[in-house]
């Protein structure tokens, strides 16, 4: 009995385990744009965006449907509501100044019935279907925009993981190089042919990598964690990125691409607000429909039924058919100018669309010609840190060698590691910068 106590014990421990268990992924940048653009926070309520957009749509649409609505009541009166008639008409031989006083109805009565009622004409109406389609194409191109933006933030956060590994990798390689040198130079110092400044001036560098090396190790768990919050998954997830640094720097080497034609109408930025030009439009419109008549009209169907008992659900209990159409007619006439000053401050509004349409329109050549001009530099930049860097390798290897001979001090030594050291990190930042840049230029260009 013992022992399968603890073996269902070990089961539910093992069920536990199961349910807790970390998801795996591994992802290409361009595996992880398509999951962030399924699984990211924004574009997940992006889409419930969407979806609301259509119901209101419909929402609007069926305003001017056919509507039917039922209706039963049901009254019992307890105290009838007396009326008073005045003279001797109940009471012939009394004084024609006497009020007699009456109650009208029964002590119960009961009615049910259908009402169809259909919009006939309303020119609000009209508008408002037109106002429900560019409601929805809004949150469209807005769901547009959040993809760009998501496409974009993940090409950045990736580049940046990518950065951190790199770092980590070389960092690590430069310990691994300087703590061998700096064992060779304890060796040498202790066998009395180098002095003791040698070793501590190397010690000093050694200890400046060790301080980067770690930090370079936090950022990369911060920046890893940043990118699976930006892809929508759990940060606790295990994430393998296949894509390499350089693989990724040299695909995005396209100087032929910034000389792209730009087209500020297809920059999602100009398209919304072009929607939110149409929109003013059809405002404009919604106030100069409201001088315009509206026609309905409605058909009324039911029963009703009257007692002094509650005898309704009797099958001999009388029902008393009733039903009508109408048909109402509203003409607006005067509103002392009222309709007039909501219509010119829609005139203004749509004034202001416009100008905002423009101004966009300029700001988006500005923000193109920028992102045009820093990918530009960023591809220039990347080959001046390519060949720095085989300059500052070159000179590194040759201070080493003078250093192990003894023809050169530790501070030369010092120096030109330094040197590498930075050139090694600007060679790295100069990658991600030209990956950075080209997404920033597709994100104005409206690429894909």
């Amino acid at each position: 009995m013992k022992n399968k106590f603890i073996l269902i014990i070990l089961i539910f421990v093992g069920i536990l385990k199961a349910q807790d268990k970390n998801e795996s992924y591994s992802f290409s940048l361009q595996q992880a744009i398509d999951h962030a653009l399924e699984h990211n926070y924004s574009a997940i309520n992006a889409n419930r965006d969407i979806a609301s957009a259509k119901q209101k749509k419909w929402e609007t649409t069926a305003a001017g449907l056919p509507q039917i609505s039922g209706s039963a009541n049901y009254l019992n009166n307890f105290d009838f509501t007396l009326q008073g008639i005045s003279g001797n008409a109940f009471n012939p031989s009394g004084s024609p100044d006497d009020i007699s006083l009456v109650a009208f109805g029964t002590k119960q009565s009961m009615n049910s019935g259908l009402t169809l009622s259909q919009l006939l004409f309303d020119g609000s109406y009209i508008v408002a279907l037109q106002a429900a389609k560019t409601y929805l194409r809004y949150f469209e191109n807005a769901k547009q925009k959040t993809n760009t933006e998501i496409r974009e933030m993940v090409v950045n956060a990736y580049g940046n993981v990518l950065l951190a590994e790199e770092s980590v990798a070389i960092l690590e390689k430069n310990k691994a190089t300087l703590s061998k040198t700096l064992g060779d130079t304890e060796e040498t110092f202790k066998n009395g042919l180098i002095e003791e400044e040698n070793v501590e001036q190397l010690q000093i560098t050694l200890a400046s990598i060790n301080s980067n090396l770690s930090n370079a190790q936090r950022l990369q768990n911060v920046a890893m964690k940043m990118l699976k919050f930006t892809l929508g998954m759990e940060i606790n997830d295990d994430l393998t990125l296949t894509d390499k640094l350089d693989a990724l720097s040299l695909s995005n080497l396209e100087l032929a691409f910034s000389q792209d034609e730009f087209l500020a109408t297809n920059n999602i930025n100009y398209q919304i607000a072009t929607n939110f030009t149409q929109q003013r439009s059809l405002e404009l419109k919604l106030q100069k429909s409201k001088a315009l008549p509206s026609l309905g009209a409605a058909l009324n169907f039911g029963y009703n039924s009257f007692s002094n008992d509650f005898s309704f659900a009797d099958k001999d209990q009388k029902w008393n058919k009733f039903s009508n159409l109408g048909v109402s007619l509203s003409v607006p006439i005067f509103s002392s100018f009222g309709r007039q000053a909501k219509t010119q401050q829609a005139k203004i509004a749509l004034e202001q669309a416009k100008t905002l349409l423009t101004q966009t329109e300029q700001q988006l050549k500005l923000q193109y010609e920028k992102a045009k001009s820093e990918y530009e530099f960023s591809v220039e930049e990347y080959a001046t840190n390519k060949s720095n860097l085989n300059l500052a390798e070159r000179i590194e290897r040759k201070q080493q060698i003078k250093f192990t001979e003894g023809l050169s001090s530790s501070f030369d030594f010092s120096e030109a590691q330094r040197q590498l050291y930075t050139a090694q990190q600007n060679y790295l930042q100069s990658m991600v910068n030209i990956i950075n840049k080209k997404a920033a230029l597709e994100k104005i260009l409206n690429k894909n």
